[in-house]
């Protein structure tokens, strides 16, 4: 049975569209650092109909945090934890319950709500995957509750994406693998990834589809880095519901997942997930959108996973700060004043771009960024800002 098909478990996930609060989801990876305003920002979401929280192996200390506040406030049972199998770690059949058990530990839990495969691509992926028996580990998972449902976090091309849910959809002869889905999808990523073709697609299989990145990893809620011709379009409406607002005008989806680092992003959230979008907000939506396109920005959503760079290069602050067009933010994102981490610093090694789930060159991005934020004279200060710093530090 597939999650759609469960109304049980539909109503305590929030994935029932009936329930519009319940549409937002909390993504954990960017949670601050500090335990007790971590602590204070999801109480705060539970209390307000928050139920669904998102973490991953990979996402350092987010497992272990989510854990120990949901433990610490005894509100385990009010919630629905979903994590994801680092499957570009796994090496074995062993592999699967090596890291799940390492999971449900850091959770402080017996059992994981939403499980998923992390970062499935294509499927040559998957089957090496079946092949080592994840079906049956599957399997064995769910019937002894440990696994309520099962699905995967996509970040690939369109074709293979559809390839991926028949793959699925064939795989067992009684049942889907895969119980819900998680995709990238806002409003500037029509046509990137699975699309708007791919959540089409897997709604009419049934299966449920949680948008990951609704603001772009904050690109389309921040004004440093929205056009200043698009900010006097949205005027005094706030973009990031209006972003949010869009998501949920669509039927297909089932839950809009949002990192969100403070009460004020919460708020933001829950406020726009609580209201519908006008068709005034769809024409100025379209309008943003065509402003966005004319930009010559690079695709970055700030998830960090092309990082650490094996020069130190702030791969991500770069690209912020070259899509911002700000000397100073490049300066700050970069360190640029007490260290070699800018674009310049690249060696065209060529390690990070595999783990880019946005499939940007990123070698040639760096270089773009280099010539717009790195001219001459610019690395000339740079370079001697270095030297200033270096002696003071030596004096010290």
């Amino acid at each position: 049975m597939s999650l759609s098909e469960d109304s049980n478990f539909n109503k305590q996930n929030g994935f029932n569209k009936q329930n519009r609060q319940c549409l937002l989801g909390f993504g954990c990876m960017r949670l601050p650092g500090d335990f007790e305003k971590s602590e204070r920002l999801i109480l705060h979401a539970i209390k307000n109909g928050v139920d669904y929280f998102d973490t991953a192996y990979i996402y350092p200390g987010k497992e272990v945090l989510l854990g120990k506040i949901l433990a610490k406030n005894k509100v385990r049972d009010r919630v629905k934890i979903a994590t994801k199998l680092p499957i570009m770690l796994v090496k074995s059949a062993e592999d699967f319950d090596n890291f799940f058990n390492k999971q449900l530990s850091r959770l402080q839990t017996d059992y994981i709500d939403c499980y998923m495969l992390h970062m499935l691509v294509n499927p040559a992926q998957l089957q090496g995957l079946i092949d080592m028996g994840l079906n049956d580990w599957v399997n064995k998972k769910k019937q002894s509750g440990e696994i309520r449902e099962f699905g995967f976090s996509f970040h690939g091309s369109p074709n293979d994406f559809i390839k991926l849910i028949d793959c699925g959809t064939i795989t067992q002869s009684r049942q889907c693998l895969w119980d819900f889905v998680m995709i990238q999808y806002n409003y500037l990523d029509t046509h990137c990834q699975a699309g708007i073709d791919g959540l089409r697609y897997a709604h009419s299989k049934g299966i449920p589809v949680i948008v990951m990145e609704p603001l772009r990893g904050g690109t389309l809620a921040n004004p440093k880095q929205i056009p200043k011709k698009a900010m006097k379009v949205f005027g005094s409406r706030n973009p990031a519901e209006l972003a949010l607002k869009w998501l949920k005008n669509h039927e297909e989806i089932s839950c809009i997942l949002s990192g969100m680092r403070n009460k004020s992003d919460l708020e933001s959230n829950l406020a726009a997930i609580d209201g519908e979008i006008t068709e005034e907000e769809l024409e100025i939506i379209d309008e943003v959108t065509a402003i966005f396109r004319e930009q010559n920005s690079i695709n970055c959503t700030g998830c960090n996973y092309c990082l650490p760079c094996p020069v130190g290069v702030n791969i991500p602050g770069c690209f912020f700060a070259y899509n911002a067009k700000s000397l100073r933010e490049y300066a700050m994102n970069t360190g640029a004043l007490f260290s070699k981490s800018t674009a310049a610093a690249c060696v065209n090694c060529g390690k990070c771009e595999p783990k880019c789930p946005q499939a940007i060159a990123i070698g040639e991005s760096l270089k773009k960024v280099k010539r717009r934020m790195e001219p001459f004279w610019i690395r000339w200060g740079f370079s001697l800002a270095r030297k200033f710093t270096s002696k003071r530090r030596k004096k010290k």
